[in-house]
């Protein structure tokens, strides 16, 4: 193609006119019409744009052959995503800790309080055994890990690196007929899901757009982050020399972070085959150039604008889930409370997809908020009627044994944790986003299907091959 660009078209005009030609004239020719009309429009800028050379172009040319290249692009990426998390679980787990101390010191101070004001001990349990207790727990548990992931996912980005990212997964994506910048919202979703959802508006086809709502899910954000760090460290780091076990649970969050992408490009492909078909949309992406951090961006993005934003949502939705959780607790039909006749009915449900009912009521309690799963499911547990602080995961891991955990029951939890429906945020987001009760609908039954299908495979495969 020598066809011309008229002198005061945009480089979005042009790109714009060659996705449509591409469109029109099939993938193939498509993205050569595009590839021909970006070259002709970098030859008439270098001939109308007077710059001056710059050392630094050929050494960012050089690293991102190597950031982009089919060999060692995809390597790259997982070694970063691995430190990563890395840093963020071993950094976490001192603050996390002095933050649950003080929250919960806190806590004997509002029980004296209530006790001298002679409140009647219902209130003093939904109060501060449920409410603040909940509260507690996600603010302890959740912080200190997005303190650590926001700022490194922002360095990330603002280095430039993100936009390499999503050119090495635009043809991933493209085959699934799905649009690249799907892998930008993915990155956001690591951090909140609801975020993720939010950052799709950077899609302009309404079709790929949904498509990226719909399966934002699949990758864990940073409210699942905790049970899965704490079952990988106790059932798979554990085995392990303590000097190790950080590095084994990195490696599996990181299996299990390939593991949601492989879903969410299986689902993406279903939904372009089935009830979104459509021709994905060429990303013409210009790579920006790297640049140094700037610190004031990376903390008020980090920090005010991601962490805190995020933290809010969360303690919103899991203050009254706190309350309704020690109302079931501390509610007794004949001598069982409500959330042991709940479990006991969802038993069998449980154990076909190999955990037990507890668990999964557990899950289903949690919907407000991921984070406060695993203190419910202590809590149902021991049968205390309030939410369990621990002073290390060794207690954690013999109350687990001693209620029956195998391996499987840990793999099981892991990938119902990794696989299953979005919490109330995320789905009140989509709708938001979606303007549609279907499509927010299907943004939770999708993901609850799969996670019950995969789970029960892999729990009647271990028993039918004798492994568990």
């Amino acid at each position: 193609m020598n066809g011309t660009v008229k002198p005061m078209t945009t480089l979005a005009e042009v790109c714009a006119e060659a996705d449509a030609l591409r469109l029109s004239s099939g993938n193939a020719l498509g993205d050569a019409i595009v590839s021909d009309i970006y070259a002709n429009a970098e030859e008439i800028a270098r001939k109308v744009v007077a710059h001056k050379p710059q050392d630094k172009s050929a050494w960012d040319a050089k690293l991102d052959d190597i950031l982009t290249s089919r060999l060692l692009g995809y390597p790259i990426m997982l070694a970063l995503l691995g430190m990563v998390f890395w840093i963020t679980i071993e950094g976490a787990n001192v603050p996390s800790g002095m933050l649950a101390d003080a929250f919960f010191a806190f806590q004997d101070r509002l029980t004296e309080w209530f006790q001298a004001a002679g409140a009647p001990a219902w209130l003093h349990g939904v109060l501060v055994l449920g409410l603040y207790r909940g509260l507690a727990w996600v603010v302890s548990v959740m912080l200190p890990p997005m303190a650590i992931f926001f700022p490194l996912f922002t360095l990330l980005e603002d280095l430039g690196y993100l936009p390499r990212v999503a050119f090495n997964m635009d043809s991933l994506f493209k085959k699934c007929k799905a649009c690249g910048k799907q892998a930008l919202t993915m990155c956001m979703g690591f951090g909140c899901n609801a975020a993720g959802i939010v950052s799709c508006r950077i899609i302009d086809s309404p079709r790929e757009r949904l498509i990226a709502i719909l399966t934002n899910n699949f990758v864990p954000c940073n409210g699942r982050f905790p049970t899965l760090i704490a079952i990988a460290t106790i059932f798979v780091g554990g085995v392990f020399a303590p000097e190790y076990g950080t590095a084994v649970a990195a490696m599996v969050l990181t299996g299990l972070v390939l593991l949601g992408i492989a879903a969410t490009f299986s689902v993406s492909w279903l939904l372009s085959h089935t009830i979104l078909k459509g021709e994905p949309s060429s990303l013409v992406l210009e790579l920006p150039p790297y640049r140094p951090p700037q610190v004031g961006a990376i903390i008020y993005r980090s920090l005010i604008d991601r962490t805190l934003f995020v933290l809010k949502r969360a303690v919103i939705m899991a203050a009254p889930a706190g309350a309704i959780t020690w109302i079931l607790a501390n509610t007794y039909i004949g001598d069982m409370s409500i959330i042991g006749h709940l479990a006991g009915w969802l038993q069998p449900f449980g154990y076909a997809i190999g955990i037990d009912g507890f668990i999964l009521l557990a899950f289903i309690l949690g919907l407000p908020a991921n984070e406060i799963v695993v203190p419910i499911l202590i809590m149902s547990y021991l049968a205390t009627g309030q939410m369990m602080e621990f002073d290390s995961l060794e207690e954690l891991r013999q109350i687990l044994l001693s209620h029956g955990w195998t391996w499987l029951t840990a793999v099981c939890t892991m990938l119902f944790c990794l696989l299953h429906w979005p919490c109330t945020t995320t789905l009140l987001t989509a709708y938001k986003e979606s303007g549609s009760v279907k499509w927010t609908f299907l943004s939770f039954l999708i993901p609850t299907l799969i996670a019950f299908a995969v789970c029960f495979a892999v729990a009647q495969t271990a028993r039918g091959l004798g492994l568990a």
